[in-house]
């Protein structure tokens, strides 16, 4: 794969630099809400509790074959 020429390279300067340009209020204003939301750590770890014991349980049922 051929490196990216000099106009595709400002081409991703510029989107990038617009991208970040138009989510900054977005992100502040959710920075500024999750501050006053009281912290909800159930809903996080039951999910990654079950993920885990299920790739546990798919890692036992193939070296068990």
């Amino acid at each position: 794969m051929s490196p990216l020429s000099t106009w595709e390279n400002l081409f991703l300067g510029v989107f990038a630099l617009l991208l970040i340009f138009w989510l900054t209020p977005g992100i502040k204003t959710a920075l500024a809400k999750s501050k006053t939301v009281p912290a909800d750590w159930s809903a996080v770890l039951v999910p990654l509790i079950l993920v885990v014991l299920f790739v546990l349980f798919l890692i036992g049922t193939v070296k068990s074959s």
